[in-house]
């Protein structure tokens, strides 16, 4: 999907689908997941390389993804901490920490995006 916009959608790893909100404005990825308790599912920050946890209530996943959609790494979080620049990344999917380990996701894996 190359035309990204603010919304809800859902995430496909393989058989698993999960509750995604799409944070494509710049307003929408400043804010992400400041000043929230949780989130039921994971939010997709488009077009992003890194993310921080300052000022963040809880810990978080991070998944670094290419322009395919593909998994480059994937890491923990925990609040108060700045993610460098991953080279190659496109996009960042942020979930509440120990997530996307439930989830299968992991490095090399591609996943899909269905708008809702």
């Amino acid at each position: 999907m190359s035309n990204w916009q603010d919304g809800t959608a859902t995430l496909r790893i393989g058989p698993v689908a999960v509750p995604l909100e799409v944070a494509a404005s710049y307003g929408a990825r400043t804010r992400g997941l400041l000043g929230r308790d949780g989130i039921a599912g994971a939010m997709l920050l488009t077009p992003a390389a890194s993310v921080h946890t300052f000022r963040m209530r809880f810990a978080i996943d991070v998944a670094y993804l290419d322009r395919n959609l593909r998994v480059l790494a994937v890491v923990t979080m925990p609040r108060g901490r700045l993610g460098l620049p991953r080279p190659r990344a496109r996009h960042v999917l942020e979930a509440a920490a120990g997530a996307m380990a439930g989830w299968g996701l992991r490095p090399g894996t591609t996943v899909r995006v269905d708008r809702s």
